[in-house]
């Protein structure tokens, strides 16, 4: 699924729809009525991690909510009815553990629609492995299907604007929900990001491709990312973090905002990423890339590339190594 620094690409592409009136819909979604989002205004727009944030409010409100009244109120929907709301799907949580495949949508309902009694109506877009977000544009097939045919794929939500722009969702799982409820502490790209609770999370006894993954403490923090920061930082992913040096811990970090960063600042220039181990079949150095699929036990599993040469095993507290 797409990564953080690509999730904020896609908000930034939303932007400049900020303040519009949605004029026409379409697209393939059973989750939401599509139609329901016809002549709402596109309010604010927000990335936590792996997922995007769209506020929408009623046309007829020329003014509308600020960004900081839109704070308010996230935080009022959240805290009058998170108990309410306790094992339900409103408060919009982010994920730790969703599998790389196409999103699968149930029929809409009515429970789906904005809640008017609660200002600030926010529609979760959350992004299967090739999901994607197009302004202005639609996608077309650059290669033959399974069946040998050409066909286009098709938008799971299309919103036309005043303006005369739209925006194509494509690949994507949505629902409506309250408030994003999401903690910018935890966030890889944002200058709210807290090092000191990632720091702690790294020093637990787990495996540190484990915690890396953990949206809790490393939101927007994804498998390619987990492969080359470890390969950088000559980490093996199966380390104990509790038996890493602080030193090592730090570095290890420093590579996750620096190369989050950077691969946003690439994918905003149009430039593609160059892995250094991801997917490949020796590292820079010219050794031969060991490959194996790595996660906890009854957790979801990911593909790993290490280096054993380059990121040597640890040994763990028995003195086996990890």
């Amino acid at each position: 699924m797409p990564e953080g620094p690509s999730v904020k690409k896609f908000q930034l592409l939303t932007s400049p729809f900020v303040g519009q009136v949605v004029t026409k819909v379409g697209g393939s979604s059973r989750k939401i009525n599509v139609n329901e989002l016809k002549a709402l205004k596109l309010q604010d727009s927000q990335v936590h991690g792996k997922n995007l944030f769209l506020a929408f409010v009623a046309a007829g409100d020329l003014l509308g909510p600020s960004a900081e009244e839109l704070t308010l109120q996230r935080e009022a929907c959240g805290g009058a009815s998170s108990a309410a709301q306790e094992g339900q799907e409103q408060v919009c949580a982010p994920q730790t553990g969703l599998p790389e495949e196409e999103p699968q949508e149930a029929p809409h309902s009515r429970s789906d629609a904005p809640d008017a009694g609660c200002p600030g109506n926010w529609l979760r877009v959350h992004f299967g492995l090739f999901g994607s977000i197009r302004a202005n544009e639609f996608s077309r097939a650059n290669k033959a299907n399974k069946r040998g045919d050409w066909k286009d794929p098709i938008p799971r939500l299309v919103l036309h604007f005043e303006s005369g722009g739209f925006l194509v969702f494509y690949n994507c799982r949505m629902h409506w929900c309250s408030s994003p409820m999401a903690d910018p502490a935890s966030d890889i790209l944002s200058v709210e990001f807290h090092r000191g609770q990632a720091l702690d999370a790294l020093r637990t006894p787990n495996p540190v491709c484990y915690t890396l993954l953990d949206q809790r403490y490393f939101s927007g923090l994804g498998n390619i990312i987990k492969n080359e920061i470890l390969y950088m930082a000559k980490i093996h992913p199966l380390a104990q973090g509790s038996l890493l040096a602080v030193s090592d811990r730090e570095r290890l970090l420093d590579y996750a905002v620096q190369f989050s960063s950077d691969w946003l600042q690439s994918k905003l220039r149009g430039k593609g990423l160059h892995p250094l181990i991801y997917q490949k079949e020796q590292c820079p150095l010219g050794h031969a890339v060991m490959k194996k699929t790595l996660g906890p036990l009854h957790g979801f599993k990911r593909l790993t590339w290490w280096c054993p040469q380059c990121q040597p095993e640890v040994p763990s507290e028995s003195g086996n190594p990890s």
